[in-house]
C-alpha cells in the first residue's frame, strides 16, 4: 500500500504529498530486516576500514571469520531463546547439543569416510535424537530440578568427550576435520568470504524458524507455560509435549550450529562442551533482551565481538604500561565483559532490546511533565 497521496488544486493539477511521518516509520520498521540483510550479505565484497572494531578492512579474512563467529552466536543464543524466554526453561546443558552436531559429524567423517553431506545429515540428525531422548527425561522435572539435570547430562557429555573412548573426541585436544573431505569451497583462508555466507544463512534460517515457531498456535502455548503452567493445564492442554518441543527445536538449531563451528574452526574442541559454554549462551540472552525478537541475536554477536576484542585489548602494550591497579583487572578479559554485563542489566533492565523503547520514553516526558502545567493555566484563564 502506497504512503503517498495525490491532491487536485482548482485548476485540476495534481500534486504529490509527502509521506506522513507516522507512515515513513511504519516502513523504516517493516524494512530494515531486509536492509540489515542486504548490508550485511555484501560486506565481503567491502574494503572498509573500522580501526578499533576489527583488525583489518572490513572484507579481509580476518574480519570475516570474526564475524561470522558473531552471526555463529548470534543464531545460536537466538535459538536457546526458545527455551529461555519463550517457554521459560532454564536449560543449563544446551552445549551437549552444539557440541553432538560438531563431534558426531567429525566422526562419521574421519571414521567412516563418508561425503561431508552426508555426515551432516547423520550429524544432524544424531544431536536431533539426543535432545529428544535426554529432553524426554530432563522434562519429568520442573523448575530448578529440570536445570540440575540438564547440567548432569551436560558435565557427562564433557566427560566423556575429555576422557576420549576409543580415540573417537581426541580428548582435551579435540579432532580436526579431514580437509580432503570437506567441500573444497569451504576450505582454506581464500574462501573464508564462503563461510561468512554460510554464517549468515544459518543465522537468517534460526530467525526465520523461531519467528515461525512463536507465531504459530504452539507458540501461543510456550508463551501460556512461561506465563502459568497451570492455567495450561486447566485449559485442557498437556505442557509436556509443548514444552518437549521446544526443546527438541532449540538441540536442532544448536546441532545445526555445530556443523556451522566444525567448518569455521576446521575441527571440534571440547570447550563446546562445557557448561561454561552454556552460561555464555545464557549472558548472550539476558545482555541482549529474553524473550524479544532481536534481542538475543544481538546479545550474542555483542558478546561475542567483545570477547575477541577485548582479548586483544588486554594482551596490548597499552594496557602492559599502565599502574598495577589498572593493569591487573584490564589484563582479564573476563572481568571487563563482567563489567560490561552488570552495567547493562542494571542501566538497561530488559537487555539492549529495550533501548529504543526507552530512549523514546526519555523524549516524550517533558511534553508528559508539561501538560498539568497547561491544564492549570487553562483552568485559572492564563494563556
Amino acid at each position: 500500500m502506497s504512503t503517498v497521496t495525490e491532491t487536485h488544486d482548482r485548476t485540476g493539477e495534481k500534486h504529490t504529498a509527502a509521506p506522513a511521518p507516522g507512515n515513513t516509520a511504519r516502513l523504516l520498521r517493516r524494512w530494515w530486516p531486509a536492509a540489515a540483510l542486504l548490508i550485511l550479505f555484501v560486506v565481503p565484497y567491502s574494503a572498509l576500514p573500522l580501526p578499533g572494531l576489527l583488525d583489518g578492512p572490513l572484507g579481509s579474512p580476518g574480519s570475516l571469520q570474526l564475524l561470522a563467529t558473531c552471526l555463529l552466536f548470534g543464531a545460536l543464543a537466538t535459538g536457546y531463546d526458545l527455551l529461555l524466554g519463550r517457554t521459560g526453561l532454564l536449560s543449563f546443558g544446551h552445549a551437549l547439543y552444539f557440541a553432538a552436531g560438531s563431534y558426531a559429524t567429525n566422526m562419521f567423517l574421519l571414521e567412516a569416510g563418508l561425503p561431508f553431506a552426508v555426515s551432516a545429515l547423520l550429524g544432524l540428525c544424531f544431536g536431533i535424537a539426543l535432545a529428544l531422548v535426554l529432553g524426554s527425561v530432563s522434562l519429568r522435572v520442573t523448575g530448578i530440578g529440570f536445570s540440575m539435570v540438564t547440567l548432569a547430562f551436560a558435565q557427562a557429555g564433557s566427560i566423556l568427550v575429555s576422557r576420549n573412548p576409543g580415540g573417537f573426541t581426541g580428548g582435551e585436544e579435540g579432532r580436526a576435520a579431514p580437509a580432503d573431505l570437506l567441500p573444497s569451497w569451504l576450505v582454506g583462508i581464500d574462501h573464508t568470504a564462503n563461510l561468512y555466507w554460510v554464517a549468515l544463512g544459518y543465522l537468517v534460517l534460526t530467525l526465520a524458524v523461531v519467528h515461525w515457531a512463536v507465531r504459530s498456535p504452539t507458540g501461543r502455548v510456550w508463551e501460556g507455560i512461561k506465563e502459568n503452567e497451570r492455567r495450561v493445564e486447566v485449559l485442557g492442554l498437556k505442557p509436556y509435549g509443548f514444552k518437549l518441543t521446544a526443546f527438541v527445536l532449540a538441540g536442532a538449531l544448536a546441532a545445526l550450529g555445530g556443523l556451522v563451528h566444525l567448518l569455521l574452526t576446521g575441527g571440534s574442541t571440547p570447550q563446546t562442551t562445557t557448561s561454561d559454554f552454556t552460561l555464555s549462551l545464557l549472558v548472550m540472552v539476558v545482555l541482549g533482551g529474553s524473550g524479544t525478537r532481536w534481542g538475543p541475536m544481538v546479545g550474542g554477536i555483542l558478546y561475542t565481538w567483545a570477547d575477541h576484542r577485548l582479548g586483544d585489548l588486554a594482551g596490548s602494550g597499552a594496557v602492559a604500561d599502565l599502574p598495577a591497579v589498572l593493569r591487573v583487572p584490564l589484563s582479564q578479559p573476563l572481568f571487563l565483559l563482567g563489567v560490561l554485563f552488570v552495567a547493562v542489566v542494571h542501566l538497561l533492565p530488559g537487555g539492549l532490546a529495550r533501548l529504543p523503547s526507552r530512549l523514546a520514553a526519555v523524549r516524550r516526558r517533558p511534553t508528559t511533565e508539561k501538560l498539568p502545567a497547561r491544564k492549570a493555566r487553562k483552568e485559572n484563564g492564563r494563556p
